[in-house]
């Protein structure tokens, strides 16, 4: 651990010094300033200067996404947001079922369906196992990520506990037309294309793109295939109302290798999620809100395969599963300083679950299941002095399995002089149990509760510099309590309520911008948690800087994990290692550019799920036209 975390040192001195002496000389400070003042959605459901949310938001724009030159979101958002962890087990891919990566963790909490994933505020998870889909997240089709770290079911809900990552679309807000397309190749047979056009003329918007790719994977059995289409149609009625119609499908074919020590033969998927959805939109300025009617659907096909020495599976596991609801609020604002938001959503999901046969006959049902969630939330902000504001919000939750929950929030944000505030948050987050906690599979128990928890944080920002720098800082202390987990009960694996835990840490980030061609961000996270799980790291460092000049540009990036728990229990496994990824790039034309990109260029052999060793040294290359 000493030497790697002398080289990451060394690395990062000789990164440091050679942004610094590569600076330009600087520009004025009003063409330079970092974009701080982003509008975003995640907080408060409609649009709000990031700088008055009662929670903590982290945003990963489209230049973030456009830097790395990858088709899936999550390995940006893992290097862009402190105290955010996500697993991976291969050049691409994430998978589902056993051995499978994208776990998606927010100060310790997550994993499964404790974070929730949102496209366009629209929940995304499996009805029936209540988890994310991560090979769903395609950069293509992202304008922006906003991450919410922390409890965030005032406004979500169940499956909100740990946090919210929300995936904003693209949306041309000019008449006019972009083409983008793009192909790469690479190390293991990788290959991988996307295409999009964003077209607005006068009052209707569109949005559609594909993206798809195919790895033969580092490891034997382990290759992946993927491909998503996309459309979003948008029309305004007037300059207070519109609507707004989309559809996304993705399909994946995935091969399971097991573990490293334990080889499977045959672990295949064959994945389908789909989700639709109708949104009006109205905005008078004082008053302004939304409805949304949504169905998600996922088809999965999967062949659990064989070790060695077993005898290959004779049948599929298979599963149908939905998403279908409501979901509406309206802000107002009565006077200067003063907003209060209504909202109410409905739920209705679940699936069918059975087995099959290879060569036909009787299916075996699983679970043949829906439930139903419904719930009202109110929230308020006012202006109590012109240098603090209360923000107080409650939500009544009524789960058809579960029952009610009571769900408070409150926070005050104090605007200290110059740019700087300060922010005291307290927030409740829950979980519900997901049908295949309560009746699916061996530990099945119909008469688990929700899980809990009350996170208390301090949050400082300020900006620096005639607002060349940004810099946050967190801390935080959350108690997480009635956790499911699984437990033997009278000789048999049973889910029970009897987790919990307590996590405590901080959590730094800043941007600098030394000028126009030269920018840098970095952010550190250490979290300390009373019960260890699998995908939690205890340190959690990232450096990046970009650079451009003419037509060539270059960015790169050292992220160092230490104490990365690879499994829980009284004496877990932990990883340590450093990563470092570069990518360049050269403008040939207006429209045209090449690239080359390395990942872990120090060939570092790590793990982030156990047994499943990552890929060392990998490089890409390949060329983006836009128009």
């Amino acid at each position: 651990m000493t030497s790697r975390i002398n080289i990451a040192s060394a690395l990062l001195v000789l990164l440091a010094l050679n942004l610094n002496v590569s600076a330009e000389e600087r520009e004025s400070p009003d063409t330079l300033a970092l974009r701080l003042d982003e509008a975003v959605v995640t907080g408060t459901r409609r649009a709000t200067d990031i700088r008055h949310l009662p929670l903590v938001v982290s945003v990963v724009n489209r230049q973030d996404i456009d830097r790395n030159y990858n088709n899936s979101l999550l390995p940006t958002v893992t290097e862009q947001v402190p105290g955010l962890f996500i697993t991976s087990r291969g050049v691409m891919g994430y998978g589902v079922s056993t051995g499978a990566a994208g776990g998606i963790k927010i100060r310790g909490i997550g994993g499964g369906a404790q974070v929730l994933v949102l496209i366009d505020g629209q929940p995304q998870y499996a009805g029936l196992m209540g988890h994310p889909i991560p090979d769903a997240y395609q950069s293509v089709m992202a304008e922006k990520v906003e991450i919410l770290r922390g409890p965030s079911s005032l406004l979500y809900g169940s499956n909100a506990m740990g946090g919210v990552v929300n995936i904003v679309t693209r949306k041309l807000d000019t008449d006019g037309t972009r083409i983008h397309a793009g192909l790469e190749g690479g190390s293991y047979g990788t290959y991988r294309g996307q295409g999009s056009v964003q077209y607005r003329n006068g009052k209707i918007s569109l949005n559609a793109g594909i993206s798809g790719g195919h790895t033969d994977g580092h490891r034997e059995n382990s290759e992946f295939t993927q491909l998503t289409g996309f459309a979003k149609i948008g029309y305004e009625f007037s300059d207070n109302w519109d609507i707004a119609a989309d559809i996304n499908v993705t399909g994946f074919k995935a091969s399971n290798p097991g573990e490293i020590t334990d080889p499977l033969t045959d672990n295949d998927s064959d994945i389908t999620r789909g989700l639709l959805s109708l949104q009006l939109n109205n905005d008078y300025g004082a008053v302004s809100g939304a409805i949304r009617a949504f169905y998600d659907w996922g088809h999965h096909q999967i062949n659990d395969g064989y070790g060695a020495g077993e005898e290959p599976q004779t049948e599929y596991y298979l599963h149908d599963d939905l998403i279908t609801g409501i979901t509406a609020y309206e802000s107002l604002s009565l006077f200067k300083g003063s907003l209060i938001t209504v909202g109410f959503d409905y739920q209705h999901f679940g699936g069918k679950a059975w087995n099959e046969p290879f060569e036909g006959g009787e299916q075996s049902i699983l679970a043949d299941k829906t439930q139903d969630e419904v719930a009202g939330y109110v929230d308020v902000r006012q202006d109590i002095f012109p240098w603090m504001s209360l923000n107080a919000g409650l939500r009544f939750d009524h789960h058809s399995t579960a029952g009610n929950e009571l769900v408070p929030q409150a926070s005050l944000v104090f605007r200290l002089p110059g740019h700087s505030q300060l922010r005291a948050i307290v927030s409740k987050g829950f979980r519900n149990p997901t049908i295949r906690e309560l009746y699916m599979f061996r530990p099945a128990n119909e008469e688990l509760e929700a899980e809990r928890m009350i996170n208390y944080e301090l949050a400082y920002t300020d900006r620096l510099l005639d607002n060349r720098m940004h810099i946050g800082a967190n801390v935080f202390y959350l108690k997480a309590d009635n956790l499911i987990a699984t437990q033997m009960t009278d000789g048999r694996p049973l889910n029970v309520n009897t987790g919990k835990t307590n996590n405590y840490g901080i959590e730094l980030e800043a941007r600098y911008m030394i000028s126009r061609n030269l920018h840098i961000n970095s952010n550190y996270s250490w979290l300390h948690t009373d019960n260890p799980s699998a995908g939690v790291p205890q340190h959690k460092f990232y450096l990046g800087g970009d650079w451009s000049k003419g037509r060539f540009s270059a960015s790169t990036g050292l992220q160092c994990i230490a104490g990365l728990y690879l499994e829980g229990g009284d004496d877990p496994q932990t990883e340590d290692y450093v990563l470092w990824n570069m990518t360049a790039s050269y403008k040939l034309f207006d429209f045209m550019k090449v690239y080359v990109r390395g990942e872990n260029l120090l060939a570092q052999e790590y793990q982030t799920v156990l047994g499943f060793p990552m890929p060392r040294a990998t490089v890409f290359g390949g060329i983006t036209l836009d128009f």
